[in-house]
């Protein structure tokens, strides 16, 4: 301000110097009218500035900063160089705001920006999954208007926010969501949503197995308990107590069943695993698998075993002996006497199909997505009638999942079943040389 007054002084000082030396030479007259007229386009000058100042900041556009002589020329370099720093300042702060958008839409949970009166200022994907949004025409809009749900309503009217409301998303069919709202700032909110679908289920299935682990031993438990009471209350003859304790093993040794399943189970479930590698002879485990068979059908039914040589498989042959063999197991219970259970290998270089197929009593389609939960049963009285544990079929799956496989399934009611174990190129290997390894089928 001072240097601007200085030279303003010195400008006018000059006029009046000029003014005086033409006083000097041409009289009084001459030299008030220069003076005059020096001090009137000086202030025509700076007027003239002053009008395209006030034009500039009525409408500033960037990178538009009138030009000036003289004096001006220090103030609009200084709006210049203003404006240099503000633009500097509104690239940071864009960028940086570019930043917090593209950190919260790479957020897995969904993330909304309340303001005043909780209308929406901003949300990620996530969030526009979630509540059914639209950032670019929803932004502006109470949020309560827009997801309706009545105990979302509350929760943002109660004004408690110490906890969050789970509910179901507008349009995500069986997708339950965790909300809560954190207030920040000025009256602002962040309005959080967590997909908690998959925990909810995980929840549902522990408070179901734990329920079905005690339902499946009450019964044995009961049974035991009740004959030990008899026979320590009665005197019984010889023939009875040996029918009570029979009854007893079948009961005890029901549990041990349903006790080295659980067991299983954990251990495939829990267990990093040793290495899947070991090359696994699936002929001689086949001829194992049809032996077992004929043993487990005592001549009731017809077992076909049909393999074509070739390939072996990498993995644990322990696993997949056992995932074959439950497969096998659960088609003879369910076959009737006199039935057909068709024992199937086939392999290439790219796939490889071990399938059970059975002319059983077959399974409705509604039955079929639910077959692998644990203790899951069609029918659970004819279950415990063929001595099943209701754990099977989630081993085999825990197996093939572990060897990188598949389990297909095929059913319908009355027409028997087809269970297939599809593994895939990487888990398939050429046979190792067998004289014995030749295609066969023989019949039980």
């Amino acid at each position: 301000m001072d240097h601007l007054l200085l030279r303003t002084v010195i400008a006018v000082s000059l006029i009046a110097v000029a003014a005086l030396l033409i006083g000097l030479v041409f009289g009084a007259v001459p030299g008030w009218a220069s003076f005059s007229g020096g001090v009137l386009l000086l202030l025509l000058h700076h007027v003239r500035h002053v009008d395209l100042l006030v034009d500039w900041l009525q409408r500033p556009t960037p990178g538009k900063v009138p030009d000036g002589r003289g004096i001006w020329d220090y103030v609009f370099a200084l709006l210049h160089r203003f404006e240099r720093i503000q633009t500097r300042q509104h690239q940071q702060i864009a960028k940086t705001l570019a930043r917090f958008r593209q950190a919260g839409r790479a957020h897995p949970d969904g993330v909304v920006i309340l303001g005043a009166d909780n209308r929406i200022e901003w949300c990620n994907d996530t969030a526009e999954a979630h509540f059914d949004l639209n950032v670019e025409t929803d932004a502006g809009q109470p949020v309560t208007n827009l997801v309706r749900q009545p105990e979302f309503i509350a929760y943002v009217e109660s004004g408690n926010y110490a906890h969050s409301v789970e509910l179901r998303a507008p349009r995500g069919a069986g997708v339950i969501l965790s909300v809560q709202i954190i207030p920040y700032g000025d009256a602002q909110k962040l309005l959080l949503s967590r997909d908690v679908t998959r925990l909810e289920k995980l929840e549902t299935m522990r408070r179901d197995f734990v329920a079905n682990v005690s339902h499946e031993l009450r019964t044995p438990l009961t049974v035991l308990s009740g004959f030990l009471e008899t026979i320590k209350e009665l005197k019984l003859d010889p023939k009875r107590s040996r029918d009570y304790l029979n009854l007893m093993t079948e009961q005890s040794t029901r549990m041990q069943r349903i006790v080295d399943d659980l067991l299983t189970l954990s251990t495939l479930e829990s267990a990093l695993g040793p290495s899947l590698d070991e090359r696994v002879r699936v002929a001689p485990l086949l001829d194992r698998l049809r032996a077992e068979a004929e043993a487990l059908s005592g001549g009731k039914h017809r077992i076909v075993l049909d393999a074509e040589p070739g390939f072996d498989l990498l993995g644990l042959e322990n696993e997949i002996a056992s995932a074959f063999g439950n497969l096998m197991s659960n088609a003879i219970r369910y076959t009737p006497a006199g039935g057909e259970v068709r024992l199937t290998w086939r392999a290439t270089a790219n796939e490889a199909e071990f399938a059970v197929q059975d002319t059983g009593i077959g399974i409705a389609a509604e039955h079929i997505p639910r077959l692998t939960e644990r203790f899951y049963r069609v029918d659970r009285g004819r279950s415990r009638e063929t001595g099943g544990t209701g754990l099977g079929l989630a081993i085999v799956k825990h197996i093939l999942t572990r060897h990188q496989a598949t389990l297909d399934i095929k059913s319908e009611p009355g027409k028997g079943s087809r269970f297939a174990a599809r593994f895939p190129v990487r888990r398939i290997v050429p046979a190792v040389a067998m004289p014995e390894n030749t295609a066969r089928e023989s019949k039980g």
